[in-house]
């Protein structure tokens, strides 16, 4: 009842590394879960600093049933500045409580925790919204952080494949080092551009930068796929001359993100089309003639559920790290 376990990033990463088609189904059965009730996921709550507009650190607790039946929250930084010298935008720990007595169970660095099942949740949408496959289509990437890399991974392990990707990024060694990282690993054609134009041309675009405001102000044609990962990046009117799934209505309309920027613009929620589950469990279907976008603030259940996955596949394989008498009192008298 009182053991505290640690499991440490590399562990993380071992474990997530050959599991994406796992990851795949805990998110989508985690987005069914929640749109069941079986979840209980408040706000996120945003840490901000005047000095640093562009930085963040947020909370996100939640209660996932369903065979999870954990509460937790996850704590998790935002530094774009990091990226100067080298290292990751952002850093997590998730920490995970038993629902029977509230005790924590478990610590787990959680930022390759974050970043799978945000890809997972982009795969998910991706193949429950163009069900007829990539074949004979393009793929573009606007971004190229450690986001991008595992969206584009997670795609390919959810079979979609296109004919070829094309990157955009302001930084072209990120946008380059993208591109190589899936000629590498799918095989597939992956090239640079600097003309953001020509990404936004392609049948289905992923954004997954650290835009603050919206500078996307086009609508896309219809039969275009929109995966709008980063939230901030599309005005206002791209949002309503668009279908829109969501993987949660309150919380994707909040903190001006893009969808929430079009509430205001409108007055309405007339753009709402429905949400991924909806989608998932055949209720909601966009229409062919408009363009689609598929915007997820982020769900604490999914790093719940995630997080359950790998803190029981470490203890199977003997590499969670025990904190002997890390709670100081066990018993009340």
């Amino acid at each position: 009842m009182f053991n505290f376990e640690v499991v440490a990033g590399e562990t993380v990463r071992n474990v997530l590394h050959g599991k994406r088609s796992e990851v795949l189904d805990i998110v989508s059965n985690a987005y069914r879960a929640h749109e069941a009730g079986d979840s209980v996921n408040p706000d996120s709550y945003f840490l901000r600093f005047p000095e640093k507009p562009d930085s963040r650190i947020i909370a996100l607790p939640a209660y996932l049933g369903a065979d999870v039946r954990l509460a937790g929250i996850k704590w998790i930084a935002s530094f774009p500045g990091n990226t100067r010298v080298g290292a990751p935008r952002a850093s997590a720990v998730l920490i995970l409580n038993d629902y029977e007595t509230g005790y924590p169970i478990a610590c787990l660095e959680a930022a390759s925790i974050s970043s799978a099942r945000t890809a997972a949740s982009a795969a998910v949408a991706a193949t429950a919204l163009r069900p007829d496959g990539f074949e004979g289509t393009r793929i573009a990437v606007v971004g190229g952080g450690v986001i991008a890399r595992n969206i584009c991974d997670y795609l390919h392990a959810a079979g979609c494949a296109p004919d070829a990707y094309l990157v955009h990024d302001l930084d072209e060694a990120s946008g380059q080092a993208l591109a190589g990282h899936v000629r590498t690993t799918q095989d597939r054609p992956a090239s640079f551009t600097a003309d953001l134009g020509a990404a936004l041309a392609a049948d289905t675009v992923v954004f997954a930068t650290t835009a603050l405001e919206p500078y996307v102000t086009a609508p896309f044609r219809p039969g275009q796929l929109v995966l709008n990962i980063s939230l901030r990046d599309l005005a206002p009117e791209v949002i309503l001359a668009a279908d829109n799934i969501f993987d949660d209505v309150e919380h994707c309309l909040k903190a001006n993100t893009s969808p929430h920027l079009a509430e205001q613009r409108s007055g309405a929620r007339a753009f709402v089309t429905g949400t991924l589950a909806g989608v998932l469990n055949g209720e909601v279907k966009p229409s062919a003639e408009r363009p689609v976008v598929f915007s997820p603030f982020g769900l604490g259940v999914l790093d719940l559920a995630v997080g359950a996955f790998v803190l029981g596949a470490a203890r199977e394989d003997g590499s969670t790290i025990e904190v002997p008498h890390f709670f100081g009192e066990t018993r009340r008298w």
